[in-house]
């Protein structure tokens, strides 16, 4: 492995993507990509008690299902890199507790998965892990409890909101690809770690606003760390700045010479429909995991694109820091993801 620049890596073994799972509610399965994911959840409790559990039986059966597409044992996975929304990001580390492999707890709001990812790709490219599970999960419920208000208290949201979503992805990455099943074309060549940007943004449903500086500082860093154009990628994915936050993007990047044009995509902006009324679309540590499992990683399977440059991006706040009137930290990680016959 080797940095250039501020913060890029770059991953000479280029590890692989060996297999990926989503998991989704009913909600994301009416919007545009609800046939792309695995497996739909009837019940947002999942036959559970509570959402809190529900939502970690829903990113179990994401795991288990990355795993069972390459027949392999849940031991065979070398470690786990997990988070999501909840304090002492508990949905990841119960998930754990039930799979007793090696984990890795990871807090990086909605930039988790990438930051797994990228986490992940170092492992295996350094020969440390021979293969690392990567995921990320979010809830609806869940988080609306914990960051806004209970669903119980019929609260309407504004128009810069957006609707956290119920959905757990997951990708396991390896060292050589598998004989007979799983993915065989796509590699991990290289990563950019974010750096905390904050333009003093603090209302709580305006996420877009706040991630987005952080995105842009992140994009621009890594095509500059590795001398490229914008036109090298086929698809730059954000994770979820919603369609507030892509807009506020296009000008940040405008103003920083970078003309993003019809390559950028937004997993938020996507996932859901504009006739579901969501405000800004989506959000949530679920939201670009279970767009790059579903959507983005079987297109580059297939060959429908060769190079995308895929960041999830995240609003480092608390409940607490919220009340104390503190302004929104954003981040962002990129990952870039090669086809490769």
């Amino acid at each position: 492995m080797n940095q250039i620049g501020s913060a890029t890596l770059l991953f000479p073994r280029r590890p692989f993507v060996l297999s990926a799972a989503s998991v989704a509610g009913k909600a994301e399965e009416a919007g545009p990509f609800g046939h792309v994911f695995d497996e739909i959840v009837e019940d947002d409790r999942l036959g559970e008690k509570t959402f809190e559990q529900g939502e970690r039986k829903m990113l179990l059966k994401a795991l288990t299902r990355t795993m069972t597409q390459v027949s392999l044992p849940m031991e065979e996975a070398g470690c786990l890199l997990a988070g999501d929304l909840l304090n002492q990001i508990v949905t990841a580390s119960y998930a754990a507790r039930e799979l007793a492999i090696p984990y890795l707890g990871l807090y990086g709001a909605c930039s988790t998965m990438t930051e797994a990812l990228l986490l992940g790709a170092a492992l295996v490219d350094g020969g440390y892990r021979r293969r690392a599970l990567c995921a990320a999960s979010s809830h609806f419920a869940t988080a609306e409890r914990q960051y806004r208000f209970p669903l119980e208290m019929g609260t309407t949201a504004p128009p810069s909101a957006q609707r956290t979503v119920t959905g757990a992805g997951a990708v396991l990455l390896g060292q050589a690809p598998l004989l007979h099943t799983g993915f065989h074309h796509i590699r991990l060549e290289a990563a950019t770690l974010g750096r905390v940007r904050d333009l003093g943004i603090t209302d709580a449903n305006n996420m877009g606003a706040a991630m987005a500086p952080a995105a842009c500082d992140t994009i621009g860093r890594h095509l500059g760390d590795r001398g490229m154009e914008v036109g090298a990628f086929d698809w730059i994915i954000t994770g979820d700045l919603g369609t507030f936050g892509s807009r506020m993007l296009r000008e940040l990047c405008q103003e920083a010479g970078i003309e993003l044009g019809s390559r950028h995509l937004d997993c938020g902006a996507m996932i859901f429909s504009p006739e579901q009324k969501y405000h800004c679309g989506g959000s949530g540590c679920g939201c670009s995991a279970v767009l790059l499992a579903g959507y983005v990683l079987p297109a580059l399977e297939r060959g429908e694109v060769q190079r995308v440059l895929f960041l999830s991006t995240g609003a480092l706040m608390s409940p607490l820091s919220a009340c104390q009137g503190e302004s929104i930290p954003g981040i962002a990680h990129a990952i870039s993801l090669i086809h490769q016959d």
